[in-house]
């Protein structure tokens, strides 16, 4: 009696192939959607990092000017930019590679709530965070240091 011998043909089916390059994909769109919201995210946290920046900034020019706030900012090359924060070579720049714009308010009620992300730096004289919004307070040496992040929000630092 002749015995049949069954093929074992070593190999993938192309389901099976079709069904990991469908895995693969999906593993791929997700990581490639997500990349831009991480790099944005990463970005605002260096921005936060350099209102902190600015916020000892102030408080170290406070020190050494018996409270008194800054008259105006300067650049990179004069005065309080220059002196406070454009120190040990440091530049004081957006992750982005843009110049930072220091805008000096006087009072809360001249200032109104950044529409979009333009890399302005906003110290309202007189106030103090509450949530993402300056309030007006007390004292004379009181500023809150606003910036408007890439990724949506406002961040509010009091000095």
């Amino acid at each position: 009696m002749k015995q049949r011998q069954l093929s074992t043909k070593k190999g993938f089916t192309i389901i099976e192939v079709v069904l990991v390059l469908a895995i693969a994909g999906l593993i791929f769109l997700m990581v490639f959607l997500a990349l831009p919201a991480l790099q944005r995210s990463q970005r605002d946290t260096q921005r936060k990092n350099d209102m902190s920046r600015v916020q000892a900034a102030i408080n170290s020019y406070q020190a050494n000017n018996r409270g008194a706030l800054p008259t105006a900012w300067g650049s990179k090359t004069t005065g309080f930019v220059k002196d406070y924060l454009f120190t040990n070579g440091d530049a004081f720049q957006d992750p982005d590679g843009s110049d930072y714009t220091l805008t000096d308010v006087a009072a809360v009620g001249s200032y109104s709530k950044p529409a979009n992300f333009d890399h302005k730096v906003y110290m309202v004289r007189n106030a103090k965070c509450e949530g993402e919004t300056p309030k007006a307070s007390t004292g004379s040496g009181k500023v809150a240091i606003v910036f408007k992040l890439e990724g949506g929000g406002i961040y509010c630092l009091n000095n």
